[in-house]
């Protein structure tokens, strides 16, 4: 059986939920068009960011984002609590003003979006992550043994086919999905942001710990430049071409 591409998922602003897509288009020196293209940062000197490991109330929300037309929608419990086209100052005020009290005490300041057009919020320079679902398994039944929904680990591109743990041999190697050619430069650490339940921000589970107890060391998945651009879409073959 051949490895597929079986979803695809992007985070418009870190540390929120993410937007399943049927397809992506990938260019070098770019990462999944508007992923993690904003973040919530902290008012005053020294900004600082919100992330699930210090906000984990951040994971109870649930967001829904228009990239055509810059339209975010908040969502609490089902119901929608802010709506505001983030690419504008007028829009972006509404969310920063919802964001303000719900994490009121928790960031100094006056918390609000950051936009980093580039998407390099995560790792510090564009990239694309990719989560063997297998690994995600192997962890699953063996190490953690509790149910892991794989949108802990909040990657873009999630594969089926390959053996657990394979892609630790992938960094420096191309990937070939759908048009597009990847290479894969760095395996993903995990920090306790996998620890977050995601829709409640319950922690009930140390996967980082897991993950070293069971493998030797806390990563699962891995960072991806694009190579070569081109079109992905679920359902598309995955290739390793070196």
């Amino acid at each position: 059986m051949s490895a597929r591409l079986t979803a695809i998922f992007r985070y418009p602003i870190k540390a929120l939920s993410g937007t399943a897509l049927d397809g992506a288009d990938l260019v070098p020196g770019a990462g999944l068009p508007d992923d993690r293209r904003f973040a919530i940062g902290s008012g005053g000197a020294g900004t600082l960011w919100a992330t699930l490991e210090r906000h984990p109330r951040l994971a109870a929300l649930e967001t829904r984002y228009d990239a055509p037309t810059g339209l975010l929608t908040i969502l609490r419990k089902g119901r929608p609590v802010a709506r505001g086209r983030i690419d504008t100052p007028t829009g972006r005020m509404v969310v920063d003003q919802f964001l303000a009290a719900y994490l009121k005490g928790e960031l100094p300041g006056l918390p609000h979006l950051a936009e980093c057009p580039g998407g390099a919020f995560d790792v510090g320079e564009p990239a694309v992550s990719l989560l063997n679902l297998a690994s995600v398994q192997d962890l699953e039944r063996r190490m953690v043994k509790a149910p892991l929904d794989p949108a802990r680990f909040r990657a873009n591109l999630l594969i089926d086919g390959f053996a657990a743990w394979a892609e630790a041999s992938w960094p420096g190697r191309r990937i070939a999905i759908g048009t597009a050619v990847l290479e894969a430069f760095a395996p993903v650490e995990r920090t306790e942001a996998t620890n977050v339940e995601p829709g409640t921000g319950d922690r009930g589970l140390n996967v980082p710990m897991a993950l070293v107890r069971g493998t030797g060391r806390p990563h699962c998945g891995v960072h991806a430049r694009v190579a070569s651009a081109g079109r992905v879409q679920v359902g598309d073959e995955v290739r390793l071409l070196d």
